[in-house]
């Protein structure tokens, strides 16, 4: 009996193993006993064996240490952001840094979502979400790196999902140019589809921010 549950255990690891992150419903044609799995998996994730990405959710260790051999690990990251919440697109602090048009370097992740905010934290870093209404919940691509695929705002998006959700304490042209933004990063195309979702949006007090930002 014992050599049984070592070599069940053996397979559900092993199928684990193959898959960027995986939930009890992903083992269930292995084991159908929940119960079971979870103290499974909260034995092995003791033993560092798995990683628990979210209740509910992990990854195997082994894994992970292959894309870190590979050089791919920075791309599962980003992958990983719009799997711990859905839907979601990174944009903000993250997407503004990478584009050189934020100064401070941000130590978090940071996205959009159209449910409520929300943060995540795990082995790998926190994973902040911030909550959007439907009708700005837009200006992302879909970007491909090595085998992973994820939501991330264009340069003109990430910066007005930031300017945005900080309208209410940015009253005056000093407290946006106090952001320290590198706006000579922005070309026109960047500018005009700012200003795009500045119409959108509708608010008179986006379209001050705007044009303190960029005077």
């Amino acid at each position: 009996m014992r050599n049984d549950n070592n070599s069940k255990i053996s397979k559900i690891i092993l199928a684990a193993k193959k898959l960027p992150c995986f939930t009890l419903n992903d083992l269930a044609g292995l084991e159908t006993d929940k119960t079971y799995l979870k103290i499974l998996l909260g034995r092995y994730a003791k033993a560092g064996k798995i990683i628990r990405l979210k209740k509910g959710l992990y990854v195997v260790k082994d894994y992970i240490d292959n894309l870190e051999k590979k050089g791919y690990f920075s791309h599962y990251l980003n992958f990983l952001s719009g799997v711990l919440c859905e839907p979601s697109y990174l944009s903000l602090e993250y997407v503004l840094y990478r584009h050189n048009l934020l100064t401070d370097v941000p130590f978090s992740f940071t996205a959009v979502t159209k449910n409520k905010t929300a943060v995540f934290s795990n082995k790998f870093g926190k994973f902040f979400y911030y909550k959007i209404k439907d009708s700005l919940f837009c200006g992302f691509e879909l970007v491909k790196e090595g085998e992973f695929s994820f939501l991330k705002a264009t340069k003109a998006k990430a910066l007005f999902d930031f300017l945005y959700l900080r309208k209410n304490i940015l009253p005056v042209k000093e407290a946006v140019k106090e952001l320290r933004l590198n706006v000579e990063n922005l070309n026109r195309a960047d500018i005009k589809e700012l200003k795009k979702y500045v119409a959108m949006e509708g608010s008179k007090k986006m379209a001050e921010i705007i044009s303190n930002l960029l005077s």
